[in-house]
């Protein structure tokens, strides 16, 4: 059945509202989702109702803010499949979780000679780590290079490979292109050098379902506030061999078993990587986001979602002008307009009311790859976007294309 989208939109109070005299139209959505109104009670009845801090204290209000937090935590292992919900580590967000793996792992592990590789479309968050680490243990960043559709190159990935690729850090969906990668063929080339993998989820759990044990893959991070969650919570998995060998990353309280001023000994997974008091109202509202995703009709999502992403590129295919970057596949549409700078264009359709992205889209390097120091301009869906929504963009682009 198609999904009742006017109904579902109502679950989305900030949808409702006008901005600049508009109706908003909010196609900024690989930058951050909006939030249902089940995960914003989730998180206003935690602070009236269970304010008080986890595990640590016999009282009524941190046993119930305790069952809650972790009742979260294992929401989100069954969400992505993981094997255990000690395997799911609480971080800040995909940012904080690619660090903690590059600083954890990667430091300890890598030296000299060794290699990373990277891709081209990979978020600032999957480089800016690694290019840290690689200075301090002197190893080196490879990079996956385009084919001429924008794409990523397997048969130039399967080159770079070899006995000194150490690890694979790759986004699953490209957050400026809306390019869904090939990750599962690249982790069987990583595993064919032994090689470590961490994928990007941020801009597939929105949308894709995923399966970590069936990627098999090493690491897998997100965010919360890209799935309909509160900003501020993200999640890191790992494969618990790995994580048990991994030194803890930040240290403090919560995270040790025994401290004395001789000798401090660490908890065990998950906790030896959640230092001090964690985001406890985040984690509870990303529960409430899972149940919320988790009750819709996930073939009935990814069917409209399709149908939004081929009206739209159709619709930019046929402006006069503009010009769409690669073959988007899910969530995101980049695309420029013949001499005139993203930002202006941006501005136009905020005072028709439409929200979207401009910029590098913190992809900088992909950007230099495809020849757009100005950037693009981005239009991101989720299922809560409509066909109208579509429509009003196109209209808003040939609206704006009048003053230039």
């Amino acid at each position: 059945m198609p999904l009742d989208i006017d109904k579902l939109r109502l679950d989305f109070p900030i949808l409702a509202q006008t901005v600049n005299g508009q109706p908003l139209v909010y196609l900024d959505n690989a930058a951050t989702t909006q939030k249902p109104q089940s995960v914003l009670d989730a998180l206003q009845h935690y602070y009236q109702h269970q304010n008080a801090n986890v595990h640590r204290a016999a009282h009524a209000l941190s046993g119930q803010a305790t069952q809650e937090f972790e009742d979260a935590r294992t929401k989100v292992a069954t969400f992505i499949n993981a094997p255990d919900s000690k395997q799911v580590i609480w971080t800040r967000g995909a940012t904080e979780a690619i660090n903690l793996v590059a600083y954890s792992f990667g430091m300890p592990h890598l030296k000299a000679g060794d290699e990373i590789l990277l891709s081209t479309m990979e978020h600032h968050a999957n480089i800016v780590p690694w290019q840290q680490v690689a200075a301090a243990t002197g190893a080196s960043i490879k990079v996956i290079p385009l084919t001429e559709h924008a794409e990523l190159d397997l048969a130039a990935a399967a080159d770079l490979f070899s006995e000194r690729t150490k690890l694979l850090a790759v986004s699953q969906v490209s957050n400026a292109l809306g390019v869904i990668n090939p990750i599962k063929e690249l982790i069987t080339m990583a595993k064919a050098v032994d090689a470590i993998t961490l994928i990007d989820g941020a801009q597939a759990v929105g949308h894709l379902p995923v399966d970590v044990q069936a990627l098999d893959c090493d690491f897998y991070v997100f965010s919360g506030h890209k799935m309909f969650g509160p900003t501020g919570i993200g999640v890191l998995y790992g494969k618990r061999e790995l994580l048990e060998k991994m030194p803890p990353w930040q240290t403090g309280g919560e995270m040790i078993k025994h401290v004395s001023f001789a000798q401090t000994t660490f908890s065990e997974l998950p906790f030896k990587f959640e230092a001090g008091t964690p985001n406890i109202a985040g984690a509870i509202g990303l529960g409430a986001a899972i149940d919320y995703i988790s009750g819709l009709d996930r073939n009935a999502v990814a069917a409209h979602e399709h149908q939004l992403m081929q009206q739209l590129v159709a619709g930019l295919s046929a402006l006069p002008e503009v010009h769409i970057i690669g073959r988007p596949q899910a969530g995101a549409v980049s695309f420029i307009m013949d001499d005139v700078h993203p930002q202006d264009m941006a501005t136009l359709l905020d005072m028709q009311g439409i929200a979207v992205r401009t910029g590098h889209h913190c992809a900088m390097p992909l950007m230099q790859a495809l020849g757009l120091p100005q950037g693009t301009l981005r239009a991101s869906i989720a299922f809560y976007n409509t066909p109208h929504d579509i429509t009003a963009l196109l209209t808003g682009i040939d609206k704006a294309r009048e003053f230039f």
